[in-house]
């Protein structure tokens, strides 16, 4: 199913053959391609600020953003996993132009319109929400996520991953599957059935345990969900910046390095920027990133 289509206002053309995603820490990602300019789960607090997880239970940020939000390019849409502490904060909540169309579940929608945000879109899984732009358009689908086990599930907040589909004049141009704060489950494996070529990913790591249960993807998690999934070139994300987050970078690469994945891996420094053609990422493009 597909709501109807947002027309966005006209901008400057955008270089359709150049891509720019930032990292900015967190889950919060930057993507500029196509003439569209969104943003992936806004989190804003600064260092030694706690999230707000719910329960009265609270995590510590060991890192700052790269970017403020007041250094943020104009946004087109955003992009929300599900509204926990780690990925829409009081900053985000405070500082956002509240007009922006952000694309979350229901359960953030509801949350988000009563923080003032009117444009937020409920989708559920599968549903999608097209943005479009003279012949330009980005199609946003549901995926099906699971943040936590058995019943601790109930007690989390509903979560979705993201296909981001980029097209020009009907063609689609750059195909990106966002996971989310998911871990490995059943419900997956339609995502590489019905889109069998996946040109990015953003893989959200860390391990993160709450009350000693996995939550978010440890390296095991997201090797297999690679594997499944298949995208061309991978970002690791959602890592080290909070306490709860347990499970270093480090642990993932190694496994990477002694694993015959057929996915790129591209690792990003908190405000580094990787620019790339995605007529080349499909080649398996391995040019070096760049700072922003």
């Amino acid at each position: 199913m597909e709501r109807r289509a947002i027309e966005l206002p006209s901008t400057e053309a955008g270089d359709v053959e150049g891509a720019e995603l930032t990292f900015i820490g967190t889950a919060t990602v930057l993507l500029r391609y196509g003439g569209f300019t969104l943003l992936t789960d806004p989190n804003f607090l600064h260092r030694g600020d706690h999230a707000k997880l719910g329960y009265g239970l609270r995590s510590r940020r060991l890192t700052a953003p790269a970017m403020t939000i007041a250094e943020l390019p104009p946004l087109d849409f955003i992009v929300l996993s599900h509204h926990h502490g780690d990925h829409f904060d009081e900053v985000a909540a405070a500082q956002l132009d509240k007009r922006l169309p952000i694309v979350t579940t229901d359960h953030a929608s509801r949350k988000l319109r009563g923080q003032g945000f009117a444009a937020a879109v409920a989708l559920d899984t599968w549903e999608s929400q097209l943005f479009v732009r003279g012949d330009a358009s980005v199609r946003v689908t549901a995926m099906p996520g699971k943040h936590g086990p058995g019943a601790l599930a109930a007690l989390l907040p509903p979560v979705m991953g993201s296909m981001v589909e980029f097209a020009e004049a009907g063609r689609t141009t750059l195909r990106l599957y966002i996971t989310g704060d998911t871990l490995v489950h059943d419900r997956l494996g339609e995502i590489p059935r019905r889109y069998p070529e996946i040109d990015l990913g953003l893989i959200h790591l860390g391990g993160t345990r709450v009350l000693g249960v996995l939550v978010t993807m440890d390296a095991e998690q997201g090797m297999a969900a690679l594997r499944l999934i298949r995208p061309r070139t991978a970002v690791p994300i959602h890592y080290g910046d909070y306490t709860v987050f347990k499970e270093p970078l480090a642990v993932f690469e190694e496994a990477v390095s002694r694993s015959s994945l057929p996915t790129v891996i591209r690792t990003l420094g908190r405000g580094e920027t990787y620019r790339f053609d995605p007529a080349r990422l499909a080649e398996r493009d391995t040019g070096p990133a760049q700072d922003s």
